[in-house]
């Protein structure tokens, strides 16, 4: 992971010294898919040297009614425990904006992962591509909120350029000119094309 191929108004390296030296830290990333939210988490508590524990809505929910709080609360005491990074992937389905709830249930889950999030001392990264369905309490309760948006076209030339030495090649210059018009690439996309190489 190389945090200068993600595009992001905040400069990676110095939060993550942040992160270092706060001992703690509350993190909303968002932006489109494939732009590096969840691999920075797991930069992150690679750099701080703690374990990751990612958790998803299907590892957290459950059909029955009050279980799915429990796992919730279960989730951040585990986190805790282990002295983890704690990532909350697709916080939107966890976080979503209250006054568009159709059910109680749907309620009383925000509402536990917001007091969840309000105990907890340790570092604590959600990822969401849906920002604007949050609810606006949670995002008073993120310490910082970093957007990780298309890369730029001079970042995709040089990860172009860096895929294509590994595999023996160079980048002509039509194609340099091609990814340099392309506004809505991520690395995700170059993560594909590596993986499709393969065959």
């Amino acid at each position: 992971y190389e945090p200068q191929f993600v595009n992001s108004e905040l400069d990676l390296e110095n939060l993550l010294e942040g992160l270092r030296a706060a001992r703690c830290g509350r993190l909303c990333i968002y932006g489109p898919p494939g732009t590096g939210k969840s691999a920075y988490a797991a930069y992150v508590a690679r750099e701080l040297g703690i374990p990751l524990m990612r958790k998803t809505g299907a590892e957290l929910t459950s059909c029955y009614v009050g279980e799915t709080e429990k796992l919730i609360a279960e989730a951040f005491a585990q986190a805790k425990r282990d002295n983890a990074v704690l990532l909350l992937d697709e916080a939107d389905s966890f976080l979503r904006d209250r006054t568009l709830s159709q059910r109680s249930w749907e309620t009383t889950q925000v509402n536990e992962m917001l007091a969840q999030m309000e105990s907890y001392s340790g570092y604590f990264i959600a990822t969401t591509n849906l920002l604007r369905d949050l609810d606006a309490a949670s995002l008073r309760r993120f310490d910082l909120k970093a957007k990780f948006d298309f890369l730029k076209p001079e970042q995709s030339v040089i990860l172009a350029e860096q895929q294509l030495r590994a595999m023996g090649l160079d980048l002509d210059d039509a194609s340099r000119c091609r990814l340099l018009q392309w506004q809505t690439l991520t690395p995700g996309d170059f993560a594909a094309v590596e993986r499709q190489s393969r065959f």
